[in-house]
């Protein structure tokens, strides 16, 4: 048992800092000699230094100061080429880069291709959208191995806007001069694209600009995560079309999947089997070689370039076999060789589309910045999420002016890139030129290829996020809220379409967050190996609770939204509520009072006699007082004598007997408190205050006792004095002041006599004067 020892010593007893006896080591034990604590001794032993804090004013100076260093810091995170390149190893890297930039063109090539249908324009703006943003980052960008251009989650973000804005719907698989669209109308969903792709590129840069790259931090890996998937299965089924050669009305409000599944299982009929077989066929030999990769990654020397096979062959048997004219598919049919001149961005798109623009924006920077980080930990560079945010930002709105749409990374054109050697942004440079000779030179043997065979691509790639439904099974074993956010972001994004379902999905994951602080576990603490550790009783055996004094802790920020829980969680761990103790003692005390002026009531040795046996008083008086009146601090000045609660009473009046006389809150999990709350507080100590409960609390820093100090939380009941630095403390200052109160010495020797105590982990007290223990019990 923990026994506290009187001592002689003042108060607060001088610290004994005697070199290597602060700290004394005893084995795999420690003996820490120290005073007891409370905040306001301690501040008042070892004073505070306050830092300059630098405000406003000085950061602004900051910023607009100038010498040649800063300058050549802000030149070098602008331009993060000019700090890699001239330590660039020609002999070591180059070839690594040149096979690197060849394999990695090729697949941004027919990617290019392949995710602009999801943009609802021609492929060929697609090869636009594949080099546009390698050039820009490769000046702009800090990371060296990403490979930047479509992603299949933002082209398919864009084609959702497209659909919406453009006046006409895409109601026909074939995208192209020879389609039953019009030009005027390809140019306006071309206009559309562009337009939103500059939007997001200028939202990014701004974003970059102000240093705000953290606004990735809320959207958290359960949220990606689900959200891709999501994508996935809405990318699955936007390229039902192309794969059945169907005329599927195009749809971009809620619930817009399941109008399109409507649309395609009611012409079911009418699917083009050549297109399906040659889809089929190609999506079955992508997904068994990836498999192949991805099995055999450590003994291939490269992966095996299956896209790159399939398309020579599906586009070399279509041309030989004259598939449009013999069976009708669908080709990509006429691409202009060379670049289109550059184009103003609609003003009216923008103002249509701002919201849809923040969300790719953020997506984009959120999968780039993602895979980008996962190649800086594997290869120990840095960095830089704002300079990211840039590269990303110029990188579309230069590719926006040239009518390609908006880009991130796609993992698996990263993957390639780095897994065939790429060693920095160089082989990202080569891939553009492979993009660029397709452009001005080559794109024309493209033109047989089936539409059918790019969808059937864009699924291969797909294989990826639709495997991340086993994160559901991982997130629920790990974490509940985790898997919740993971769920209900995927059914947001499904049912209300990828952009309103990214807003619903953030704020569901906030509201998550205040799920968690609004219904904290609260615990009730105990002694554990009789030493100054205290943790949760009912995760222990052996523990000791101190008799009448309850240790409760919050795990929590105390607010407005969860003050009412935090005040019922600890009722419930104390056994009774304060309020109600203090309205009956005041409506006894009434009784009490008026017993005492009409003389019936004496008071003796061994308690209270009534004289009077006929003494009747109307309880409804009594329940009738003002409510106001009963809270109030109890006060018996007035009366001769003392008033024991938990004694009998006389008349039988019944009083909740307690037996806690003090209690102990542990705060050193509680970040802040609002003003909400703080009234709130206050009220729930002053109740327990007024009915002889001391309160003390624990664990706070000194910025939550300052913001206490400056809201006027303290007043003559609640004061400083019931902060301490540790929960030990606190029970050892309580032993302390039970002992005062127990004491057989009289009132002049009691002043003279102080504690003084050396705390150590075998759970006693020892004295470093005191020759005989004393013990305290309570």
């Amino acid at each position: 048992m923990i026994q506290p020892k009187l001592a002689t010593s003042s108060w607060p007893p001088s610290f004994p800092w005697k070199e290597g006896k602060m700290i004394e080591a005893i084995g795999n034990q420690y003996v820490v000699a120290r005073p007891v604590y409370s905040t306001k001794a301690f501040g008042e032993e070892f004073k505070k230094t306050y830092g300059h804090h630098k405000t406003f004013l000085d950061h602004l100076k900051g910023c607009c100061s100038c010498s040649s260093q800063k300058a050549k810091k802000i030149a070098l995170s602008l331009f993060p080429i000019a700090s890699w390149l001239p330590a660039y190893k020609i002999k070591e890297w180059l070839l690594s880069d040149i096979v690197s930039g060849i394999s990695t063109g090729l697949v941004a090539v027919l990617q290019g291709l392949a995710f602009a249908l999801l943009v609802n324009i021609p492929p060929a703006y697609g090869l636009y959208a594949a080099f546009f943003p390698v050039i820009t980052y490769f000046f702009l960008g800090t990371s060296r191995h990403i490979s930047v251009g479509p992603f299949p989650v933002l082209s398919m973000m864009v084609g959702v806007v497209v659909t919406r804005v453009a006046s006409g719907s895409d109601t026909s698989p074939a995208l192209s001069s020879s389609s039953a669209e019009n030009d005027s109308m390809i140019e306006e969903k071309v206009m559309v694209a562009a337009s939103v792709t500059v939007l997001s590129g200028i939202i990014q840069l701004l974003l970059g600009v102000l240093q705000v790259g953290f606004v990735v931090i809320y959207l958290s890996e359960s949220l990606i995560s689900g959200f891709t998937t999501a994508a996935a299965i809405h990318v699955l089924v936007s390229q039902l079309k192309f794969m059945l050669q169907l005329t599927v009305p195009a749809h971009s409000d809620p619930f817009s999947i399941f109008k399109v599944l409507e649309s395609v299982f009611s012409q079911i009929q009418k699917t083009n089997i050549a297109d399906l077989v040659t889809s089929v066929i190609i999506l079955v030999v992508v997904f068994v070689v990836k498999e192949i990769n991805q099995r055999y990654k450590s003994k291939l020397p490269v992966p095996i370039p299956i896209e790159l096979i399939m398309t020579v062959i599906a586009t070399g048997i279509s041309y030989g076999c004259n598939f449009e004219q013999r069976f009708g598919v669908a080709v990509v049919g006429n691409m202009s060789l060379g670049f289109q001149p550059p184009i103003t961005p609609s003003v009216e798109v923008f103002q249509d589309t701002i919201g849809d623009c923040f969300g790719i924006a953020i997506v984009g920077f959120a999968v780039a910045f993602s895979v980008a980080s996962v190649y800086s930990l594997k290869y120990d560079y840095p960095i830089d999420g704002n300079q990211e945010l840039i590269a990303l930002g110029v990188s579309n709105i230069f590719t926006g002016a040239f009518k390609g749409f908006a880009g991130s990374t796609a993992l698996s054109r990263s993957g390639v890139q780095e897994s065939t050697g790429g060693k920095t942004q160089v082989a990202g440079l080569l891939s553009a030129v492979i993009v660029l000779i397709v452009i001005v030179a080559i794109g024309f043997l493209l033109q047989p290829l089936q539409k059918s065979v790019l969808a059937a691509l864009a699924l291969g790639n797909l294989k990826g996020m639709l495997m991340q439904f086993a994160e559901i099974g991982r997130l629920w074993k790990k974490d509940k809220y985790d898997c919740l956010i993971w769920i209900m972001t995927f059914i947001f994004a499904i049912v209300l379409g990828l952009g309103l379902g990214l807003a619903a999905s953030v704020a569901f994951q906030l509201l998550t967050i205040v799920f968690r602080t609004q219904f904290p576990k609260c615990s009730t603490l105990a002694n554990v190996g009789r030493s100054n550790i205290y943790k949760n009783k009912k995760n222990y055996a052996d523990v000791y609770e101190p008799e009448g004094v309850k240790i409760f802790r919050c795990p929590s920020p105390i607010y407005f939204a969860n003050i009412g829980f935090f005040k019922q969680k600890l009722i419930d761990a104390v056994g009774f509520n304060p309020l109600r103790i203090l309205r009956k003692r005041n409506k006894a005390l009434k009784k009490i009072r008026k017993l005492q002026k009409q003389g019936l009531i004496q008071v003796t040795p061994k308690g209270f006699i009534c004289t009077s046996d006929g003494f009747k008083d109307s309880d409804e008086e009594l329940d009738n007082n003002q409510i106001e009146e009963l809270d109030q601090p109890i006060n018996t000045t007035d009366l001769p004598f003392e008033i024991d609660w938990n004694a009998d009473l006389p008349l039988n009046i019944t009083i909740p007997k307690i037996s806690l006389h003090s209690l102990i809150l542990d705060f050193s999990a509680v970040s802040f408190l609002d003003i909400s709350s703080m009234r709130g507080l206050r009220t729930i100590l002053q109740e327990f205050i007024r009915i002889k409960v001391d309160v003390y609390i624990v664990g706070t820093d000194d910025d939550f006792i300052d913001k206490l100090a400056r809201c006027e939380f303290f007043d003559d009941e609640v004061t400083d004095s019931i902060f301490f630095l540790t929960i030990h403390d606190a029970i050892l200052h309580i032993w302390m002041k039970k002992d005062y109160s127990t004491s057989k010495f009289n009132s002049s020797q009691e002043k003279e006599r102080k504690f003084d105590f050396t705390i150590n982990t075998n759970g006693g007290l020892r004295n470093r004067e005191c020759q005989v223990p004393v013990e305290t019990k309570f």
